[in-house]
């Protein structure tokens, strides 16, 4: 900061409305600024000011940035990666497995929880940020992953299993076990990604289990998960299991940043909050970091922000929070944009913040704990999307190029969604189980889907779905492997399509009738054919086929198809699974989201992405617009003005 402004910075937040601030999460070179040499000054300042405002703080452990000090006196701290060791500077570059950043890791975390656990301003605590395994690949990791394959396999099965015999890779004694950094193999690639994830999943639980040593019942532990990174977020982390990592923590948190002004869509807000909901079987979450006005590109247009906040309640966050409060000077994000500019004043996109933080403090005890059941499930794999993605010379797309059109169709048609993977057991409670690329799965895995269809669930399959087996062994079966039973077909090539439609357009999608990027030859066995491809020498093959399998149906996409295209099949995927309802016959730009409040009350969302009004009838039970406190009727027509919400609170339980 330029000067000193707390006593500012704490009457404009009041005047927003503003109820947590999160603290210290990046402050290790100022909290230890020389080895064991400690300073909470700023640290009680702040703590000390917004306990008498009365805000609440959490506390964040600063272990995600280095010191300048940590690095001179153990250079291995920085993590060593395929592509040579990191070179100090930008945050999130250690080695999280390394001796010495445990040491100091552990010890700056004990330092502060001892300095700060009885001060009563805080509410709970934040392990790290964004944690990931940033490619740690030295000799101590590649000693500890050998470890982890001696308890997995001898080595005559793991040659087996991974097919090392090919190109000499064969290894014939557990001391010459070369590093994975070389390897050119998908099975050891993708079990040591696996590995990799678990020392995140580890490195979580272990800060974590430090914090409830010192923690009061009442506070709560949470870390804020990232997603993969498009310039926004935007599909599964590939570095993370995010269900195993979620396990020690209280409350699952997440960051979302996403398009805004002509682009604003909801779809990541939805998808991230779907994702951060599932991570702890239905919880509610935190949404830790959101853009305030962040890059240039997402500065809001007026009504964009508070339709953004309550879309994260819509999907049942208990709370939203900007990253960060005001923009900084210089250092690594000065053009990343906080609630205030650079000059500190009241701008549009505080005085638009101000409007939410007094609804959400005049509602909130209508609002928060929203509870959602859904009947439809996407499920996602980590091993599936490492293992894909080690092929993306053959498939030309990568796995979450294929997961989100899925996801994006079933949000522009109201479908609510919930995310399982394969840890997952009981799908008793879904209708429609949505399985995208589900590259590298175990038998077990393919036949408990079998069984979902079997007793009457859908199903729908993408592509390369049920191909290799958990170790990436391409299965010896006729394609596509042990779900060939549900899904009624077989193939045995595939390829790349030039200048491919749908034979007759069967979805009526008109210039949208496109197949592009990868596309297999398939045969039906007892599938109906729902799509042939259009193409003088593939026309005799199945493109899109469905198949009654017991009581149920299963689906099966054999190729990548446009966007329109692919939303016509899942309308038709919804609807034969019995789940067209009243919802579904508002679309998007119209999005309607809904779930149960603390109260037992229905609480329902209806958002308007776009820049035009819109004009609707609502058709949903009669209740009390909670913003405007109006009453709405069955049949009303409604009018929501561009980026608008309108949130009712159903009459009746």
């Amino acid at each position: 900061m330029p000067f000193d402004r707390l006593e500012q910075d704490i009457k404009m937040m009041k005047e927003a409305g503003i109820n947590c601030v999160r603290i210290a999460e990046s402050t290790w070179s100022t909290v230890e600024p020389q080895d064991n040499v400690f300073d909470f000054k700023h640290i009680d300042r702040v703590l000390d000011a917004m306990y008498k405002a009365n805000i609440k703080v959490i506390i964040g452990t600063p272990t995600y940035a280095v010191p300048t000090w940590l690095v001179k006196k153990h250079p291995s701290v920085l993590a060593t990666t395929a592509n040579g060791q990191y070179q100090y500077g930008a945050r999130q570059k250690m080695d999280i497995t390394n001796e010495h950043f445990r040491l100091h890791a552990e010890r700056v975390i004990r330092k502060i929880m001892e300095h700060v656990k009885d001060h009563p301003a805080i509410i709970g605590y934040q392990v790290d940020n964004e944690t990931k395994h940033y490619d740690t690949a030295g000799d101590n990791v590649q000693k500890a992953f050998v470890a982890s394959m001696k308890e997995k396999f001898t080595l005559d099965s793991l040659n087996s299993a991974f097919g090392l015999d090919y190109w000499s890779n064969r290894i014939n004694n557990w001391d010459d076990f070369p590093s994975t950094v070389g390897s050119i193999n998908a099975s050891l690639n993708a079990e040591f990604s696996k590995f990799q994830r678990k020392l995140v999943t580890d490195f979580l639980a272990w800060q974590t289990a430090i914090i409830k040593e010192y923690a009061k019942p009442n506070q709560f532990v949470t870390h804020n998960f990232d997603l993969d990174w498009r310039g926004f977020s935007y599909g599964i982390q590939t570095d993370v299991n995010h269900f195993d990592a979620a396990k020690a923590l209280d409350i699952a948190g997440v960051d979302i940043y996403h398009p805004t002004q002509d682009h604003l869509t909801g779809i990541e807000i939805s998808f991230a909050g779907d994702l951060a909901r599932s991570m702890k079987g239905g919880k509610n979450y935190f949404v830790i970091e959101t853009e305030a006005q962040g890059f240039p590109q997402w500065v809001p247009y007026p009504g964009q922000l508070r339709l953004q906040a309550f879309s994260h309640l819509a999907s049942g966050a208990n709370m939203v929070a900007y990253w960060h409060w005001h923009s900084i000077h210089n250092s690594a994000e000065t053009y990343w944009k906080g609630l205030l500019s650079h000059d500190f004043e009241p701008n549009p996109t505080y005085n638009e913040a101000k409007t939410i933080g007094k609804d959400f403090q005049r509602l909130s005890s209508k609002l928060i704990n929203l509870k959602k059941k859904n009947d439809v499930a996407l499920l996602f794999s980590n091993e599936a999307q490492t293992a894909f993605n080690n092929f993306e010379m053959v498939f030309k797309t990568k796995y979450n190029d294929v997961l989100r059109p899925y996801y994006d169709a079933l949000f522009k048609m109201n479908v609510g969604v919930d995310f399982i993977d394969p840890s997952v057991t009981d799908f008793s409670g879904y209708k429609l189980i949505v399985v995208p690329v589900l590259y590298a799965a175990p038998d077990e895995l393919l036949e408990r889907l079998n069984a979902f269809v079997a007793k009457g669930g859908h199903i729908v399959y993408s592509f390369q779905s049920g191909s290799s087996n958990e170790n990436v062994k391409v299965r010896s079966s006729i394609q596509p492997g042990i779900i060939n039973k549900a899904c009624g077909i077989t193939y045995s090539q595939f390829t790349v399509p030039e200048n491919v439609s749908l034979k007759d357009d069967p979805f009526n999608v008109g210039a949208e009738n496109k197949i592009h990027t990868f596309m297999e030859l398939i045969k039906p066995s007892t599938a109906k054919v729902l799509a042939y491809y259009d193409h003088p020498v593939w026309k005799d093959y199945a493109a899109i086929t469905e198949n009654i399998y017991g009581k149920g149906l299963a689906t099966y996409v054999g190729a990548m198809t446009s966007e329109k295209l692919l939303e016509a099949v899942m309308k038709d995927v919804v609807k034969k699974a019995g789940l067209w309802d009243v919802k579904q016959n508002l679309a998007f730009p119209i999005i309607t989201k809904d779930g149960i409040n603390s109260e037992g009350k229905t609480i329902r969302y209806i958002m308007n992405y776009s820049d035009k009004s819109v004009e609707m009838k609502y058709p949903f039970s009669k209740g009390t617009e909670l913003l405007t406190n109006q009453k709405i009727s069955k049949d009303e027509q409604l009018t929501l003005a561009p980026w608008n919400v309108k949130i009712i609170e159903i009459e009746g339980k």
